[in-house]
């Protein structure tokens, strides 16, 4: 197999825009390389270049003034409409947001049984004479503190579609006709059939996205280039970064360390998904969690506002979490791993691995490419060996298996490795892409850990949530 040549490190400000493209195509790709116009991974290792980042880049907020992120529906009219992949080619889901979300000390949340989950659906230029139902949830944010508002968000509806056509556009609309509810037309185009000639053109890979400024930078490229699939590794909202009375920082631990939780201002995930609704309502998005969907909250809870607003396909793929699952997109094999839940070799994530490993046929999907939020491989100080735990786990079953290419994001920053396996150029280890520098308002990292004086202590850096730090094992003599 062929990849673009990895420079060890690069981080530039037109990276900040985080699109990288699969050009995946074989035949094309082969015949490049037998021209000798690029190399192959295997022509590394490649040496180190770094580029400085432009100290000119700020991310600010997007306010909720902007009309980029307020409510343009009335009543039950859906919002927020986004689609994402099922496991195969032959079906897709909807989702999308009726009613208002409520913010405050007396709340009541929405009955969802009040409006259907309904999409009707044909293929461009024909009747939309299909109909599929799906479920329809509300979630809330508590919290048992006196002076912190609590949410509750509008009926959160997903709706699977089965039976569709490889490589085929679709029309759409959702919501409730009974209500005269239904939103307007949208479109999005199927996978192409899994095999080895048969790949989307384009896939877009960001992490750490915000809404900024710089991230409508970043949305705006994506947007521009036309993209097939957009994996977004973890890191969505950043609703984290706000009290509930909606004042923001870019640290929120260095400016409200006095809380007695860490808050969360839920509406800013609302407003994301306004912002994000003309994309990804035609474009699938696939996400996986990062440390930012955490979201403490009552009776110890987490990351529900991630496993209500998007739709996995955990059941699909044989998973029982939304934190991990699979999925094909023509000849590819995409595996999304959890870095937020157990990945114990005696866990219920490294099982369903083993399991989804063993069942990948490479002769119908020759790449296998993985992502999850904190980096393995990372040359930059900043959350240096944070995953380090998750590492000794995983890795030599990724390795085992043949791992092509690994995204992360967590590191804000552009980076992206020669081949590796166990901190050890290897030619049959995976290339890792980190790009978390989809425009979110904490600062870029910049300094690296093999710089002089500039490598932290291991120790000091494990994890916080997941907590633990496992070291290199004993050399075996």
């Amino acid at each position: 197999m062929v990849l673009l040549p990895p420079e060890a490190r690069q981080q530039s400000q037109q990276i900040l825009y985080s699109l990288f493209q699969l050009s995946l195509v074989t035949h094309n790709l082969s015949a490049i390389v037998d021209g000798g116009g690029v190399p192959t991974t295997l022509d590394g290792p490649f040496k180190p270049v770094t580029v400085p980042l432009d100290q000119s880049f700020r991310a600010v907020d997007l306010p909720d003034t902007d009309p980029l992120v307020q409510r343009t529906v009335q009543g039950f009219q859906p919002e927020q409409i986004s689609l994402s992949l099922s496991a195969s080619h032959d079906s897709v889901w909807i989702s999308w947001i009726t009613g208002e979300f409520q913010i405050g000390d007396n709340i009541e949340p929405l009955d969802p049984e009040t409006v259907a989950s309904i999409v009707q659906y044909g293929r461009l230029g024909r009747s939309m004479r299909h109909n599929a139902t799906g479920y329809s949830i509300v979630y809330s944010q508590l919290y048992p503190f006196e002076g912190l508002q609590n949410y509750t968000s509008g009926i959160i509806h997903h709706v699977r579609l089965t039976g569709l056509r490889p490589n085929t556009l679709y029309q759409y609309q959702c919501g409730d006709p009974s209500l005269s509810a239904m939103s307007d037309v949208h479109y999005f185009r199927t996978m192409p059939v899994s095999g080895p000639k048969s790949y989307p053109s384009r896939i877009a890979v960001v992490g750490d996205l915000g809404l900024t400024y710089n991230t409508t930078s970043t949305v705006d490229h994506m947007t521009s280039n036309h993209p097939d699939l957009i994996l977004l590794v973890g890191d969505v909202s950043y609703a984290n970064l706000y009290l509930t009375n909606g004042t923001g920082a870019d640290c929120s631990s260095c400016s409200f360390s006095n809380t007695p939780i860490h808050e969360t201002y839920q509406p800013r995930w609302d407003y994301w998904g306004r912002y994000m609704q003309p994309l990804i309502s035609s474009v699938p998005v696939m996400v996986i969690e990062g440390n930012h969907e955490i979201e403490e909250q009552a009776e110890n809870q987490t990351f529900v506002a991630y496993s209500s607003r998007f739709a996995f396909p955990s059941e699909e793929s044989g998973s029982s979490s939304t934190f991990y699952y699979s999925f094909n997109a023509g000849g590819i094999h995409f595996i999304m791993l959890g870095a937020y839940i157990s990945y114990d070799k005696s866990g219920d994530q490294y099982r369903w691995l083993e399991r989804d490993l063993a069942s990948v046929d490479r002769e119908v999907t020759p790449w296998l490419i993985a992502t999850w939020h904190a980096p393995w491989c990372s040359t930059y100080g900043a959350h240096y060996r944070e995953a380090e735990c998750m590492r000794v786990e995983m890795e030599d079953l990724l390795y085992k298996y043949g791992i092509d290419i690994v995204f992360n994001g967590h590191v804000h920053a552009y980076e992206r490795s020669n081949r590796v396996y166990n901190y050890t150029l290897n030619p049959c280890g995976p290339v890792y892409i980190t790009v978390g520098d989809g425009g979110n308002r904490e600062k870029m990292a910049i300094t690296h850990a093999d710089e002089p004086g500039q490598c932290p202590e291991p120790s000091t850096t494990p994890d916080d949530y997941m907590g633990g730090l496992i070291r290199n094992p004993p050399i075996k003599r």
